[in-house]
């Protein structure tokens, strides 16, 4: 369960709402269960030790169990640094991880150039996706903010 901290003013409502979280505690957990591969730290906007988990088992399954217990408190964190907008980031991952090389992500995010692009051409020949998965929390952010 999500708590707020930050509230917004609706442009026509004189009562403060509570923003809507930016990542899900339950998507979290799907992609800890890919968590060897660092799935749930992406998702989360960690990429760093998103690749580290990746590339060493989820830190030889020590890291990957120990998040088991960390998942909320990283859920919090990601709705506190990410800012809900009109791209929701669940739909966004989930787009990525099973269509990202398609680049349907990105033309949900809008960007209909690259997205096309991603389609002729397998997702830059893999090296689009591969940025898009160290960056697209950042780039949801970046596009949520306007």
């Amino acid at each position: 369960m999500h708590t707020y901290t930050d509230a917004y003013q609706h442009p026509t409502s004189s009562v403060a709402v509570p923003t809507p979280p930016t990542h899900l505690t339950l998507v979290a957990y799907l992609f800890w269960i890919l968590g060897i591969f660092g799935a749930h730290r992406f998702y989360l906007g960690r990429p760093v030790t998103g690749a580290i988990y990746f590339f060493t088992g989820g830190l030889l399954l020590v890291g990957w169990i120990i998040d088991l217990f960390l998942i909320p408190a990283m859920t919090e964190e990601s709705d506190q640094r990410y800012r809900p907008g009109e791209i929701d980031y669940t739909l966004a991952w989930g787009l990525f991880t099973f269509l990202g090389v398609f680049g349907v992500h990105r033309l949900y995010m809008g960007k209909i150039f690259t997205g096309v692009l991603y389609l002729l051409t397998g997702g830059l020949l893999g090296v689009g996706v591969v940025y898009d998965l160290l960056t697209l929390n950042e780039q949801i952010d970046e596009l949520n903010r306007w």
